[in-house]
């Protein structure tokens, strides 16, 4: 039998709380890992993105020579770091002759792999190498504006797949109102064929127009990159509907309960027929079960109550024909 060790101190039990589920839940954090062999481009990419998403990421600087999340048993030790850090994104980058610069994407599901997409990055430009006015560099935590152009988002699987991976990436934590003085940057994602996207980032930059609403000026402030769609790997129907449930908000309303002021909290009951017309049912009282006539009592309660009858006939024969002979 496994022993299930409970935590003793109280920092333990907090940080306990703040990874079980909730019903809303926080931002998702990403874990940015190396493969055995990464190039100078790769490098970078991985860099930038950590510092894109600085508060709500975490970034290993050693290789992980056993992390082959599309092959079967690879994804082990990408499970075990996605726990041990709390993260349900995951950026993985490798280098290698026949995949060059490659990037995988992927989400976790209760810790263990959902889904996964293969990139490869071609044209990338650093963050650095960019010259723009320093005071339109985005803030760091600051909500986006992700902007997908192109029909290949809606009709090819690929390019879906890669929009809902790279909405969760750089979306940041969900919000119902948004001050438009605080959107500051912008994600531009251009599919320019089946299997092909550009991804940059630009800053806005928000200026007069005479009316309530101002006029915006797009700055690209990178980084700046192609993304070749390689592999990709979706999950089943039966953890897709799992992870999708949504658990109520409220508590289920019992029906026929009122609240009343002087008499409180009143129900009404419902009664099922009772079926008294019915001759093959023998009812004594409200609330009791229905018994067949089948059954033993009641065929020994008929046969007394024919033989009562019959008895009760034979006296009135016996004083007829004694009444018939005294005449």
């Amino acid at each position: 039998m496994l022993r299930i060790k409970t935590p003793q101190k109280a920092r333990a039990r907090r940080e306990l709380e703040k990874r079980a589920p909730k019903l809303i839940e926080t931002g998702k954090k990403t874990l940015i890992l190396h493969g055995t062999k990464t190039s100078a481009v790769l490098n970078a990419v991985l860099s930038d993105i950590y510092h894109l998403k600085k508060e709500s990421a975490v970034k290993f600087s050693r290789k992980n020579k056993d992390v082959c999340p599309f092959e079967n048993g690879g994804e082990t030790s990408l499970e075990f770091f996605s726990h041990q850090t709390d993260c349900s994104l995951f950026v993985y980058g490798s280098h290698t002759k026949k995949r060059p610069n490659n990037l995988v994407l992927g989400r976790t599901y209760d810790h263990h792999i959902y889904d996964l997409i293969e990139v490869g990055v071609e044209n990338y430009k650093r963050m650095d190498s960019f010259s723009f006015d320093k005071k339109l560099s985005p803030h760091v935590g600051s909500k986006p504006s992700i902007c997908f152009i192109g029909e290949g988002f809606e009709n090819v699987q690929e390019l879906k797949h890669l929009k809902e991976v790279l909405l969760d990436l750089f979306r940041g934590e969900v919000v119902e109102k948004l001050n438009l003085a605080g959107l500051d940057h912008v994600y531009l994602c251009s599919a320019i064929s089946a299997n092909k996207v550009i991804l940059t980032q630009c800053a806005l930059r928000l200026k007069k127009s005479g009316t309530v609403v101002p006029r915006t000026e797009l700055v690209e402030v990178g980084p700046s990159m192609d993304l070749v769609v390689r592999r990709h790997r979706l999950p089943n129907d039966n953890l897709r509907k799992e992870a999708m449930r949504v658990v109520r908000d409220q508590p289920r309303k019992d029906k026929n309960i009122m609240q009343d002021t002087l008499r409180g909290k009143v129900g009404k009951i419902n009664i099922p027929d009772q079926k008294v017309d019915d001759t093959k049912y023998f009812h004594t009282k409200v609330g009791d079960s229905y018994v067949p006539h089948k059954t033993k009592g009641i065929k020994r309660e008929r046969r007394e109550a024919k033989m009562k009858k019959e008895e009760k006939e034979g006296d009135e024969h016996a004083s007829k024909r004694q009444k018939e002979d005294s005449e």
